[in-house]
């Protein structure tokens, strides 16, 4: 997490109704992962409490959760009654609240493209890309791919994962604005392979106007291999074992350099 958020806070321990605590509304939004609400509320049954959620008064005898909003949904599992948490003194704000629950979800399994995309959008506003990436442990490039992901239009996230993935979604909604003909194509190319799917985007943005059987055309050329075997005839193959001896060169690189002489010349 980013120095921002590692502030000194002050709290002590309290036993409260956990009837008391009251969820800020974007997290109440949250979907939580029933599965591992479940578990975590066997480990708390078997185990205990090991970190109790953090609060901050409210006013009127009520709390706000500002840490811990998955422990506070395994005790409810429990039908706790009373449970005891952490109330804040000093140091503490509802933005880092907001940050610091939205890191804990994030690094939970199995968490959904929508709710990620969400919530990194959200760290990138309140802690930019580089803190937010570093304090998930993921990269720039990733990070910034959900942050993409969190603007497009519902139909297409809707088609993440199961047709196509974050990333093609999000090519797709650059290179196409109409979003009917978006999900046209997404159908379409649902059942190509991953690299001709990225060919197949490529030639999309070079001929945008293109019918789709044009651009698969243009995809399967494109997908080609850019290293291709070649057998040379006995005589052949001597004599350019002869000439990179005597340059001092591997015969594979000799090879291409004369391959691709050959193509420029061509092309003139």
């Amino acid at each position: 997490m980013s120095a921002r958020y590692r502030q000194k806070i002050h709290y002590r321990v309290k036993i409260i109704p956990i009837n008391k605590i009251r969820v800020w509304d974007e997290a109440q939004a949250r979907t939580l992962d029933r599965e591992g609400i479940a578990e975590l509320a066997r480990s708390i049954k078997n185990e205990g409490l090991q970190n109790p959620p953090m609060v901050q008064k409210d006013g009127r005898g009520q709390f706000l959760l500002m840490s811990g909003q998955r422990r506070l949904a395994a005790l409810k599992r429990l039908r706790a009654k009373k449970i005891p948490v952490l109330v804040l003194t000093k140091g503490y704000d509802l933005e880092n609240a907001k940050a610091a629950s939205v890191i804990e979800n994030l690094h939970r399994r199995s968490m959904r493209p929508k709710d990620m995309a969400h919530s990194c959008s959200f760290l990138a506003e309140k802690m930019g890309v580089s803190k937010g990436a570093s304090s998930l442990g993921i990269s720039r490039q990733t990070f910034k791919k959900y942050v993409g992901f969190a603007a497009l239009p519902s139909q297409l996230k809707n088609l993440v994962p199961r047709t196509i993935t974050s990333s093609v979604a999000i090519q797709l909604n650059q290179l196409v604005p109409n979003v009917n003909k978006s999900i046209k194509i997404a159908h379409r190319i649902s059942r190509l392979d991953a690299k001709t799917q990225k060919s197949y985007l490529r030639a999309l943005s070079r001929h945008p106007r293109a019918n789709h059987s044009t651009l698969l055309r243009q995809a399967r050329l494109l997908a080609i291999r850019k290293t291709l075997p070649v057998t040379l005839p006995k005589t052949y193959a001597k004599r350019l074992e002869k000439i990179s001896m005597y340059r001092e060169e591997e015969p594979e690189k000799l090879a291409q350099q004369i391959v691709v002489s050959w193509l420029a010349k061509r092309k003139r």
